[in-house]
């Protein structure tokens, strides 16, 4: 292949190495779709990878982020490092495609596709193997654990995954999106993710008493309603944010006044202003259901995810990329999303780029994060040509 690459254009060659790879990817993806681990449990996953990396001869390191991988690929010339990021971890869902290689663990599935991450990004890694001698630079092939659970990056970052990268590449398949197409969004595309507790404290009491006992449901329900205002009224219209109330738990009986009710939450953001913002408003809600209904408070909020930030650095020579290697019909621009993904704490150190993949299966309407999620695995060597032409052209340009 890569004296092909030298006299031609790479377009054809990529794309025949890609669909030579497919069917040992698809077999190996549905190995791993039928061992689905969760986060920080990805150890036969993990193990999975590292032979392959080690049958590519691809130098790496294991326990990385506990249960993450790190592979090296050097180029022939000096030039930037690219880290290519696929994350590996299933969802607590029990499977009900029915399918042949479905879940043979219960509770747990392959419901977002990571399995097809993992194993697309095992392609790129064969691919750009074989072209190294040419490549201008240095490949990271970061496989990483717990991104649902938005912890693996941040995991692994602290055990040095992040060092010596100048750019970063990222990608999710997309079941709204034709295998063979590609989106992108400019900017801000995915939200800050922050989690809060809220446990407020009254005093027990008989239901027929309430003027002697403290009563946390009604504090809870004055939360809840004011905690609405804090996107209506004070983040900008301008900058999307959410605030969900996810669980409320307090209470056992019809007769009793409750001591305490407890509340989870979560809150979006697109924007650093919108994210202070929502924080503080609730910060100051609940001082003010203290003082106003005699209950005390403890609140616990924390910062999960930055909001994902394309950076045009990436983002431009990748779009060219494609349009190179697919066609620019192939690419559409799309819209953020209130979603959130933990390769943003690899886009808040450097220049990254998050690209789209279709995925959608013809005649089915598949979401992700569902107990009947069916992508179409033409994804995989699509996803493998559109990222490996990306991972060329920028290290072969920087030469």
């Amino acid at each position: 292949m890569t004296n092909e690459f030298l006299f031609n254009d790479p377009a054809g060659p990529l794309r025949q190495a890609a669909a030579s790879l497919a069917p040992q990817l698809v077999a190996l993806r549905r190995d791993i779709h039928a061992h689905p681990e969760l986060a920080f449990e990805e150890v036969r996953t993990a193990g999975l990878v590292a032979a392959e990396l080690s049958r590519l001869g691809i130098p790496h390191r294991t326990g990385i982020g506990r249960t993450g991988i790190l592979g090296l690929i050097e180029g022939g010339q000096p030039g930037p490092t690219l880290a290519i990021r696929a994350d590996m971890d299933a969802l607590p869902i029990q499977e009900e495609t029915g399918l042949p290689y479905a879940s043979s663990v219960p509770g747990k599935m392959h419901a977002c596709g990571h399995d097809i991450h993992t194993v697309t990004l095992l392609g790129v890694a064969a691919i750009l193997k074989e072209l190294a001698p040419r490549l201008a630079g240095r490949v990271v092939l970061v496989f990483q654990p717990a991104e649902e659970t938005l912890q693996g990056a941040a995991a692994m970052i602290a055990d040095g995954a992040a060092e010596g990268i100048d750019l970063a590449l990222g990608f999710h398949n997309h079941p709204d999106t034709p295998v063979g197409r590609f989106g992108f969004v400019r900017g801000a595309c995915l939200a800050a993710s922050d989690l809060f507790d809220l446990t407020l404290r009254g005093r027990s009491g008989h239901a027929a008493h309430p003027y002697a006992a403290v009563d946390p449901i009604v504090a809870a329900a004055h939360f809840v309603t004011q905690a609405q205002t804090v996107v209506s009224r004070e983040v900008k219209p301008l900058h999307p944010a959410v605030v969900t109330i996810g669980q409320s738990v307090g209470g056992t009986t019809y007769n009793i006044i409750p001591e305490r009710v407890q509340l989870k939450g979560t809150v979006r953001t697109l924007h650093p202003e919108a994210r202070d913002t929502a924080e503080a408003a609730l910060r100051r809600l609940i001082q003010g259901i203290e003082t106003g209904l005699r209950v005390s408070a403890s609140f616990e909020y924390r910062r999960m995810v930055p909001p994902l930030v394309n950076s045009d650095r990436v983002l431009d020579p990748a779009l060219r990329s494609l349009a190179a290697q697919f066609g620019a019909e192939a690419i559409t621009e799309g819209e953020p999303s209130m979603g959130s993904e933990d390769f943003s704490a690899f886009a808040e150190r450097v220049p990254a780029f998050q690209l789209g993949i279709g995925s959608a299966t013809p005649g089915r309407d598949d979401r992700l994060h569902n107990a009947d999620y069916q992508p179409d695995e033409g994804c995989i060597p699509a996803g493998v040509e559109a990222l490996s032409r990306i991972a060329l052209d920028l290290l072969t340009r920087a030469a």
